[in-house]
């Protein structure tokens, strides 16, 4: 399964319920033989739900090659949300849960990080 929950990850977001705004880093492998599709169905489907809690993209690239590390992607999305509420929101709504299945169905590996801007001034 692609998806894990991290608990630790999930209550160090839930204590910031209120800070914002927060960018999700996901980081996506698709599953062979139709997952990039299946992803496609899935992000029709969430867009809805994410500009009704005034979230947006805010960038998607297919990674092209690997530099430093030891594995790679096939998509790189960054999402903005205003809150971590507001991520929460979604991905807690009857909405979401009935759709939640096509980002599972195609994905043979993810991360999800919640990301605070800095900084990169001295």
């Amino acid at each position: 399964m692609a998806e894990q929950l991290n608990e630790d990850g999930l209550a160090a977001l839930g204590r910031r319920l209120s800070d914002g705004p927060v960018v999700m880093l996901n980081l996506l492998e698709f599953v062979p033989d139709g997952g990039a599709e299946r992803y496609a169905e899935y992000g029709e489907a969430v867009a809805p739900l994410l500009e009704r809690v005034s979230g947006r993209p805010v960038y998607a690239g297919s990674p092209d090659g690997v530099l430093i590390g030891e594995g790679g992607w096939d998509l790189v999305v960054l999402v903005e949300y205003p809150t971590r509420q507001a991520f929460m929101d979604m991905v807690s709504s009857p909405e979401y849960q009935e759709i939640g299945h096509l980002r599972t169905e195609a994905l043979a590996r993810a991360e999800l990080h919640p990301m605070d801007p800095v900084s990169l001034e001295g």
